[in-house]
């Protein structure tokens, strides 16, 4: 029974693994090589294909129990957490256009960096001065490896800074905004509500902002049926990342997931240097991210 317990991990982490790295790398492939030149789209793709399976999970397959919005306060407070998400999100597929998949990965390191930040001015919360220490080899193996980044593009950057400070500003937001006992909702059900919100955000903008996007879209699967699947099997990934993050914290704990996230930095080098998406070809860029990965999860 132990052993079949161990196995169960195992392959939940091997499959949190696997999402992970593989919808980057579609999500790289489909904005930059390919040349699906959308990334608000893509990110509605992913937030609807996240509304339907997780509805799918709780309501049908009883993953976890359904929990239920109990106030309009609460609406808007999951509200202003999806608004703050697909921001992240979004910021994070636009960056993909312009950057290397492996230089996204560093900038995303630091996220550390921006929480405490975060933590700090809206809490006024301080940590031990060693946690804050531990930050600056992160923060500063980022900006040496910006200035030798062969693929350096400033906008790409700022898109990757502006998803990372995002997503370090949600995990603070929902400390905060839900922090009470009765409106606490685990993360399978908070993804349930904020989809379909961010789906509402994200379907304007992309109208306004990607002009005759589902027809442009549509011409393609006519010219290339494969662009579909694609689209599909890629929002389908990344509502599996979503879930197998909620699986593995469930069956370990969420320091075992922060480890996780370490080693996945180091197997992610491995898997790009192995594909065309490489960009960390020297001896100088390898020891930068060493040190930043060395540092992010201290």
């Amino acid at each position: 029974m132990k052993n079949s317990s161990r196995f169960f991990t195992i392959g939940l982490v091997t499959a949190w693994y696997s999402s992970n790295i593989g919808v980057l790398l579609l999500n790289k492939y489909l904005l930059s090589n390919y040349g699906f030149k959308y990334p608000i789209f893509l990110t509605m793709c992913h937030m609807t294909a996240c509304s339907l399976l997780s509805y799918v999970a709780i309501a049908w397959m009883k993953m976890v129990p359904m929990q239920t919005i109990r106030s309009r306060v609460q609406f808007m407070k999951i509200s202003a957490l999806s608004l703050v998400f697909c921001a992240s999100v979004v910021s994070g597929n636009i960056s993909l256009r312009f950057l290397p998949v492996s230089f996204n990965q560093a900038i995303g390191a630091t996220t550390p960096f921006f929480t405490a930040v975060f933590a700090y001015l809206m809490t006024l919360k301080r940590e031990a001065w060693l946690t804050y220490v531990t930050l600056i080899p992160v923060v500063t193996g980022v900006i040496i490896a910006s200035g030798g980044e062969p693929s350096f593009h400033l906008f790409g950057f700022l898109m990757c800074i502006g998803a990372t400070a995002a997503r370090a500003l949600k995990s603070v937001l929902q400390g905060i905004l839900l922090s009470s006992e009765g409106e606490k909702l685990n993360s399978m059900n908070l993804l349930l509500y904020m989809a379909p919100i961010a789906v509402v955000f994200l379907l304007p903008a992309t109208l306004f902002m990607e002009e005759n996007v589902v027809g442009i879209t549509l011409a393609l699967a006519r010219d290339d049926i494969k662009i579909v699947w694609y689209l599909l099997f890629n929002s389908a990934l990344a509502y599996f990342v979503n879930l197998t993050n909620f699986l593995v914290t469930k069956h370990t704990s969420a320091l075992t997931l922060q480890v996780c996230f370490g080693f996945r930095s180091s197997l992610f080098l491995f898997v790009i240097k192995q594909t065309h998406f490489a960009v960390i070809d020297t001896w100088f860029s390898f020891s930068i991210w060493a040190i930043r990965n060395q540092w992010s999860f201290s």
